[in-house]
């Protein structure tokens, strides 16, 4: 479940026709996808012109772009509907044409918005139709285009190369700031001086309630960490904040509760590692490694099952950590009640039945050993456990 859409459209579906040749793109084509019996037009960005859909592949040749956008609307009403229309810069269907969107729906299999499904100009190929459209916007930006699978592959190496180079200075820096904020928020402290440490990327935002109920957690556990490291010296773990705040007082207020670091406010270095980093909700907790290198994205996961002890967050530590968690499941009972629950729990792993999940006690992730309920899905962390006699016992009344 995302807990932030990071698209401000999440209203509405969208789909994408690309022409790379647009000769290869037939006006029948066009037609069996946009038109209906009573309709063979498209509303354009004026709200008083329409163009004919047997027109389009025309359009696509003289825009000279060869790329054009038609958006179907999940609006709720026609008014909501005209009122988003005016700010897009594509072609529509019209609102009213409900049987055109159910059926496009049905045939790309659209299950959420913000949807973008790509149409390429040989659609007969094979993956010659993507569906992640949102999600590579979202990442690449205009690089994307014209979205085709060499493309991708291309930018995909591009971006396997940044990785296994990155460095911490060259994350965190612009060539206008070598800063960044110390608790008092008005002091500066240079990039530089996280090289050689552990260093987390939080995500967050004032205004997100699961930030409001993880921060409180994360600050705990780093205190503990720092504890930890300097009573045995040489290793050191630093958090810096990415800030999704809205406004500058709400970021100030926010900072002022954290122990750590912080990106300043609207540093457009914030949504660069938002895209980077491939951030699809909040809070999130990337950690980066004493090398520059990423170490793991699931941070916040690890910190919610292990605690303290998650560091230094090394696929070897969590290795031995779940050994240690496989160890300590064999004492526990194999069923409980718990007392925010009225119906047993039963223990189970990823193997028997268990998987990833919410917590329902403290509504954060778990993965492994997780009790749970066999008659309504329930689910919770073993350690978030009450143990209570069960309603009818001896111990219970």
């Amino acid at each position: 479940m995302r807990e932030m859409n990071l698209d401000d459209n999440s209203n509405n579906l969208v789909q994408s026709l690309t022409n790379g040749d647009s000769e290869k793109i037939s006006t029948s084509r066009f037609s069996s996808l946009l038109a209906s019996k009573d309709r063979d037009y498209l509303l354009s960005s004026t709200e008083a012109d329409q163009v004919r859909i047997s027109d389009l592949e025309g359009k696509l040749k003289s825009n000279g772009s060869n790329f054009e956008i038609v958006f179907v609307s999940s609006d709720e009403d026609l008014d909501a509907f005209n009122s988003y229309r005016e700010s897009l810069p594509w072609l529509s269907i019209p609102f009213s044409d409900l049987e055109t969107k159910k059926a496009l729906n049905r045939k790309f299999e659209v299950e959420g918005i913000p949807c973008l499904v790509i149409l390429q100009p040989e659609d007969n190929k094979d993956g010659a139709t993507l569906y992640e459209g949102v999600e590579l916007i979202y990442r690449y930006g205009i690089e994307a285009f014209p979205f085709t699978k060499e493309r991708l592959e291309e930018l995909q190496r591009e971006e396997k190369m940044k990785h296994e180079s990155q460095t911490v200075t060259d994350l965190l820096t612009n060539p206008g700031r070598d800063y960044i904020l110390g608790q008092t928020i008005t002091g500066k402290v240079p990039v530089d001086s996280l090289i050689g440490k552990t260093v987390g990327l939080y995500f967050s935002a004032q205004w997100c309630f699961p930030c409001a109920k993880f921060t409180p957690k994360l600050i705990s556990i780093y205190q503990k960490i720092k504890q930890t490291l300097e009573e045995k010296g040489g290793e050191d773990f630093e958090i810096v904040f990415v800030s999704n705040d809205r406004d500058q007082s709400s970021f100030d207020s926010y900072f002022g509760t954290m122990p750590w670091l912080a990106l300043p406010f609207g540093d457009p270095t914030v949504r660069t590692l938002a895209k980077y980093f491939d951030v699809q909700g909040i809070p999130c907790l990337i950690i980066i490694g004493p090398d520059g290198k990423t170490v793991t994205k699931q941070g916040r996961n690890l910190m919610n099952l292990y605690q303290e002890n998650a560091y230094p967050f090394t696929d070897a530590k969590v290795e031995l950590l779940e050994k240690e968690m496989e160890e300590a499941a064999k004492n526990l009972p194999r069923s409980v009640y718990h007392a925010a629950h009225r119906h047993e729990l039963t223990l189970v792993s990823e193997g028997t039945g268990g998987g990833p999940y919410i917590c329902c006690d403290c509504d954060e992730q778990g993965s492994g050993w997780a009790y749970q309920c066999l008659e309504c899905g329930y689910e919770v962390h073993p350690k978030c456990v009450r143990a209570v006699a069960p309603a009818g016992s001896i111990e219970g009344r």
